[in-house]
């Protein structure tokens, strides 16, 4: 099972997390290395029904992110108008130097 945080505008602003299947995460992630990805985005891709069978169990993992071993995926909500602060790839390792600090660029480096 992999996880998946939930970036969304809502007020409660809980952040979310859901296990996904290995079947179920290439769905909603299916660039290689893609570990990002616009609701709307997957949504278009799949299909309105596709993306819905395929969250519907999803919604019914919550994990408690102390339990969880890692966050394999961000999935956002309600953030279209930001599509271009994300790396076109949807790779976390591709955000812009200007974005993150310099161990996250040496990291993120080291990981392409």
């Amino acid at each position: 099972m992999k996880n998946i945080q939930i970036i969304d505008r809502a007020v409660n602003a809980t952040f979310s997390l859901f296990q996904a299947t290995d079947d179920e995460f290439a769905a909603i992630f299916p660039g290689p290395g893609q570990d990002m990805e616009l609701i709307e985005d997957f949504t278009e891709r799949a299909g309105e029904e596709q993306a819905l069978r395929i969250l519907s169990p999803v919604w019914e993992r919550p994990i408690l992110k102390r339990d969880a071993q890692g966050v394999h995926g961000t999935l956002y909500f309600e953030y279209a108008d930001r599509r271009q602060s994300l790396p076109e790839s949807k790779r976390e390792v591709d955000w812009p130097d200007s974005y993150v600090n310099l161990a996250q660029r040496k990291l993120f480096a080291s990981k392409r």
